[in-house]
C-alpha cells in the first residue's frame, strides 16, 4: 500500500483514482467543486485543498483540463506545492503545454521533489477500463517507481524522454486523432452523398487497410448521430492550440492541423464546444449541406 494523492476528479480523474483505491492504496482526494461521493464510498479520503493532499501523500497525481489549471493546482495558496516535502513525487497526467511543463518541473524539483508529466490517450472509456495509453516525461528512476501505479490505470506505458517530452507526445497524438477524425468524416460523408449506406461502408472499411480505432468508435458515432462526449471539442481545440503555438515557435508549418482546428472552430461557432470531437463531421456536413445518413 502506498500513500497517494489525486487532484482533479472529472470524467477522467474519477475512474483513474478509483482504480488506485480498488488496488488497496491510501488515496487522498481533492477536486472542484467537490470530491465525488462514489470515491469516498470506495475508501478514498476527501481533503480540503491540494496542500492537504500533498501533506498526506508521497505520490501526487494531477488530472485537470488545461495549463492554467495545473499551475493553479500546484502553486496557488493552499496548493500542492505548499504541502510538498523533499522526496515526494508529483505526476501531472493532464494534457498541457510542453514548455510550461518544463517550468513546473523545475519549480517542483527546486523543492527537493521529483516530477513526471504523464498525459494519457484513450478517453473516458479507456479511463474506466484502465486501458489508457500513458506517455511519460521525466527521470527513468522516478518513472520506474511510479510505473506500478500507471499499470493500474493503463496498458501502453512509455517513457518518452525528459520532462516535457510526454506532453509533446500527447500533442502529437492529438494531431493524429484530429486529422483521422477529419478523414473518417470526409469518407463517410462522401459515401453517404454518393448514395451508399454509410454504416455498411464503415463495416467494409473496418476489414481493410483504412481500419482504425477512430473509424470503429467515432465512425459509429457519425453514423448514429451520437455526439455526446466522450472527449469535448473544446478540449481538443486546446490541444491543437498547443500544437500550433509550439509549431510557430519552431518555425514549423502544420497545415492539416490548422485545418482541423478551423473545423472545430466552426463547430464551436454553431454551439458545439461540448460535442464529442467526432462532431467535427458536422462542420463538413454544413459545407456540404448534407448529413450522413440523409437520402441524396
Amino acid at each position: 500500500m502506498q500513500k497517494i494523492g489525486f487532484v482533479g476528479l472529472g470524467i477522467m480523474g474519477t475512474p483513474m483514482a478509483g482504480h488506485l483505491i480498488k488496488a488497496g492504496h491510501e488515496v487522498s482526494l481533492y477536486s472542484l467543486p467537490s470530491v465525488p461521493a462514489t470515491l469516498i464510498e470506495q475508501g478514498g479520503k476527501a481533503c480540503a485543498n491540494g496542500k492537504e493532499v500533498a501533506q498526506n501523500a508521497d505520490i501526487i497525481f494531477i488530472m485537470v483540463p488545461d495549463t492554467p489549471h495545473v499551475a493553479s493546482a500546484l502553486f496557488d495558496a493552499n496548493g500542492i506545492a505548499e504541502g510538498l516535502t523533499a522526496g515526494k513525487i508529483v505526476v501531472d497526467m493532464s494534457s498541457i503545454s510542453p514548455i510550461e511543463t518544463k517550468e513546473f518541473a523545475a519549480r517542483v524539483r527546486s523543492l527537493g521533489c521529483d516530477y513526471l508529466d504523464a498525459p494519457v490517450s484513450g478517453g473516458q472509456v479507456g479511463a474506466q477500463a484502465a486501458t489508457l495509453s500513458i506517455m511519460v516525461g521525466g527521470d527513468e528512476a522516478i518513472f520506474n517507481k511510479v510505473k506500478p501505479l500507471f499499470e493500474l490505470m493503463g496498458k501502453n506505458i512509455t517513457l518518452v524522454g525528459g520532462n516535457g517530452d510526454g506532453q509533446t507526445a500527447k500533442v502529437a497524438n492529438q494531431m493524429i486523432v484530429a486529422m483521422t477524425i477529419e478523414a473518417v468524416g470526409e469518407a463517410l460523408l462522401f459515401a453517404s452523398k454518393a448514395g451508399a449506406d454509410p454504416a455498411r461502408v464503415r463495416q467494409a472499411l473496418m476489414g481493410g487497410f483504412a481500419s482504425s480505432r477512430i473509424l470503429e468508435v467515432h465512425g459509429e458515432r457519425m453514423v448514429k448521430r451520437t455526439f455526446d462526449p466522450g472527449f469535448r471539442i473544446e478540449l481538443h481545440q486546446k490541444d491543437l492550440n498547443l500544437a500550433l503555438g509550439v509549431a510557430r515557435k519552431l518555425g514549423l508549418a502544420l497545415p492539416n492541423t490548422a485545418t482541423c482546428q478551423e473545423l472545430f472552430n466552426s463547430c464551436a461557432a454553431h454551439g458545439g464546444s461540448a460535442w464529442d470531437h467526432s462532431g467535427m463531421v458536422r462542420a463538413l456536413e454544413l459545407m456540404a449541406n448534407f448529413e450522413i445518413g440523409q437520402k441524396p
